[in-house]
């Protein structure tokens, strides 16, 4: 297959023309296409279109050269007149000036279109305009500083602010909805009944009021009646003609002028700000379309009936009820908010006439997910404070890619009140030693992080005490499918580590979430928001987090994947309430292991199984240090497999603890024995109460109490053990002279520093 070349006549300066040639050096046709110039007129495109993420060469003949851009047109060595083009990911307009070969003298210039690789890149983009613009608006008309009152939109300002504007104008007028509303108008107005009156001839009188008698006597135009009349004996004359009123239908309404009245408002709008753009510019194509389409609407011959307003009578109910009529309405009130609205985060989605779709995604992305949090969590963070504030030019837009947002608000769930605080662009720094919140090791920011945490505590309390759980979710305009994130199950691995080499990262977003995962601490899971269809979660252990995966969510009103995303944080919100979760207990041993700072040494032998299960840690494993009296009573523990401790509250009983309780080992000593080797495994069946005829039953030799705590024993039979002894003077709980018999409970590891 031939790889796709297309030629195009570049205009001059001089009124010459120079053919410029570009070859695509993919085989893919769509790589490189000249459209229709109608086509390209409607969304305001360049006819000469690339692909972003392909490669071009090109070739201008003549002694002409195209202008060098920065990593994008690179100018031949050979001939200067050729080189390669490169657009990488950029999408939108691009101008490239013509030059003189010799002189490098500015000849002309070219607009190229660079297009998406997803095809529906133009739904998309008009889509999330609109749907950002309808946010913002409704924000704004909830604005009620009267600051908001005294913005006037002056058009002698920078440009670039100026297309902001009007990128958020034209998303209204260009929305199907508009144009719907409009076509709905037209095809069915209000009509009203109107009375006419105009002079006609006598004979064409239907009906005789008090009106026409008065004409028939005081008309001065008039007519003698004949002799022969039946009315000259009353009358010697009548009127030649009769003003006659009639009642007609028309469609000069003051709904239908307000119609007139905003299309006009919307059309002298753009004839305003066209003037401040140059004629080559997309933005002056753009402005002249939307115009051509507002000329459109006023053309029809509905509006041509309709004169201009003399009042506003914005509570018609015709104009805030029926259909098409409120769609204008509320059209026409935002589009006075949109007008005055700054943007700077705007300059990053269309400055110099790019179409950064994927930047638009994701500033898309953070208002739906703030309404989502919102109605989940049902809670009303302070939103206009910190998204709508008034500048020196206007009502300032305060979202910008790399700016952090936070929003806070208490979700009440009935057992639990929870702190949420939905945060856009928050940084995790690298700097901080744990306990503290941050990263492990360099700074990271994801794109959007959901932080929760119990109500009454504060954050940073809540970071070191292990009860804060992050929630990752970054934008990904660029994933169409779910293997360019995971990529194949049987990828081979040697393959992908060339592709690496080669520049093909192919898994680097999976790979950034699981990034995010664990270098954030306290990170609950990291996952990926893309325009696709397919879902992948991956759960730890058995709850929902920790976790990573990626949801798809597409930029449209029906089946936008946003229900699903919605049930996965649902059962997020679940799982943080469950105080007996398994997160839960991890995050209260994680804090209770880290808080008193490093961990004893012990690199002493000790058993590595408990019957058939693991040894716990030896901190969480507990020894009995228990006392025998005699001879007979070391003989009768053998016998039996039993020991006995006092529970009486007299001097030599045994308090019973939590370590004395659950200890799964036992070393005995008795009187005056200092050393002892002498080591039992104690039973999972834990301590039972026996009574002195029991312990008579099992032949225990003189008891003297009513009560015994008994507890079964086996013989250590772990080689681990095995010929080892420890001094009991060394540990802490023990005691000199007869204090040395009174049981007490230490820690594995506590018990091998006392080893001999």
């Amino acid at each position: 297959m031939a790889n796709p070349t297309q030629s195009v006549a570049v205009a001059l300066t001089d009124g010459s023309f120079v053919t410029l040639t570009i070859f695509s050096e993919s085989d893919v046709d769509a790589s490189l296409q000249l459209i229709d110039a109608a086509e390209a007129a409607e969304n305001g495109e360049a006819p000469l279109q690339l692909m972003e993420g392909f490669s071009y060469e090109y070739q201008i003949e003549g002694n002409y050269r195209l202008q060098e851009v920065p990593k994008i047109v690179t100018p031949s060595r050979a001939n200067i007149s050729s080189g390669r083009i490169t657009p990488n990911i950029y999408v939108g307009s691009l101008i490239l000036d013509v030059l003189d070969k010799d002189t490098s003298v500015n000849k002309g210039s070219i607009t190229i279109e660079v297009r998406s690789i997803k095809t529906s890149y133009r739904q998309d983009y008009r889509f999330m305009l609109e749907d950002i613009t309808e946010k913002c608006t409704d924000l704004l008309m909830q604005y009620t500083s009267p600051v908001s009152q005294h913005f006037t939109v002056d058009f002698n300002r920078d440009p670039q602010t100026l297309y902001q504007r009007f990128a958020f104008v034209k998303s209204l007028i260009e929305s199907s909805d508009f144009k719907e509303a409009v076509h709905r108008i037209v095809s069915s107005p209000v009509t009203s009944w109107a009375e006419k009156e105009e002079e006609g001839d006598i004979r064409r009188a239907r009906r005789i009021n008090n009106a026409t008698m008065r004409q028939f006597i005081t008309s001065s135009s008039r007519l003698e009646l004949p002799a022969t009349h039946p009315l000259h004996c009353r009358l010697a004359s009548v009127p030649a003609k009769l003003r006659i009123r009639s009642k007609h239908e028309t469609v000069d309404t003051p709904e239908n002028r307000f119609i007139k009245h905003a299309l006009t408002s919307f059309t002298q709008f753009c004839t305003e700000i066209r003037i401040q753009f140059s004629e080559d510019s997309r933005a002056y194509q753009e402005v002249v379309h939307l115009e051509e389409v507002l000329e459109n609407f006023l053309s029809h011959s509905v509006l041509k009936d309709v004169s201009p307003p003399v009042s506003l009578n914005l509570n018609s109910p015709v104009l805030q009820r029926k259909e098409g009529y409120r769609e204008v309405l509320r059209a026409w009130l935002m589009f006075d908010m949109a007008a005055k609205l700054i943007w700077k985060g705007g300059d990053d989605v269309y400055s110099a006439g790019k179409r950064d779709v994927a930047t638009l995604y994701e500033y898309w992305l953070f208002f739906t997910l703030l309404d989502t949090f919102k109605e989940l969590f049902k809670v009303e963070p302070s939103t206009l404070e910190k998204l709508i504030k008034p500048t020196a030019d206007g009502l300032g837009l305060q979202l910008k890619a790399g700016k952090f947002i936070p929003f806070q608000g208490i979700f009440d769930a009935g057992g639990r009140k929870l702190r949420v605080q939905f945060s856009y662009n928050r940084t995790f720094r690298g700097d901080q030693p744990y306990p503290s919140g941050g990263s492990w090791t360099k700074a990271m920011r994801p794109d959007y992080t959901l932080s929760i945490w119990p109500e009454g505590i504060k954050r940073n309390d809540a970071e070191e005490q292990e009860l804060i759980t992050h929630v990752h979710f970054d934008a990904k305009y660029k994933v169409s499918h779910l293997t360019e994130i995971i990529g194949d199950n049987n990828l081979d691995l040697s393959k992908e580590k060339e592709e690496q080499r080669k520049g093909n990262y192919k898994r680097e977003d999976l790979l950034k979430m699981h990034a995010y995962r664990d270098a954030i601490r306290r990170t609950g899971g990291a996952y990926i928001l893309y325009p696709g269809s397919q879902l992948f979660n991956k759960s730890g252990f058995h709850e929902i987090i920790p976790g990573l995966g990626a949801f798809p969510v597409s930029p449209s009103r029906d089946k936008n994947g946003i229900s699903e995303l919605k049930a996965f944080i649902s059962e997020i919100i679940n799982q943080i309430l469950n105080r007996a979760s398994q997160k839960e207990q991890l995050s209260y041993r994680t804090y209770n292991i880290h808080k008193d700072g490093p961990s004893d040494i012990l690199q002493e032998s000790i058993p590595e199984r408990y019957g058939n299960e693991r040894t716990p840690p030896p901190n969480d494993v507990h020894v009995l240090v228990g006392y025998f009296k005699d001879a007979n009573h070391l003989n009768w523990i053998n016998q039996q497999q039993l020991y006995n401790a006092r529970i009486d509250s007299d001097r030599g009983s045994l308090h019973l603890g939590p370590s004395e309780a659950g200890a799964r080992y036992l070393l005995l000593h008795t009187k005056a024995q200092l050393t002892t080797g002498e080591i039992w495994r104690i039973k999972e069946n834990g301590p039972r109460v026996f009574s002195k005829e029991a312990m008579i039953k099992r032949n225990y030799p003189n008891p003297s109490q009513h009560f015994y705590l008994v507890y079964e024993i086996e013989k250590v039979s772990a080689i681990e053990f095995e010929n080892m002894k420890w001094d009991i003077r060394l540990l802490k709980k023990h005691n000199k002279g007869r204090g040395s018999a009174l049981p007490f409970a230490v820690s594995l590891t506590e018990l091998m520093k006392a080893k001999v």
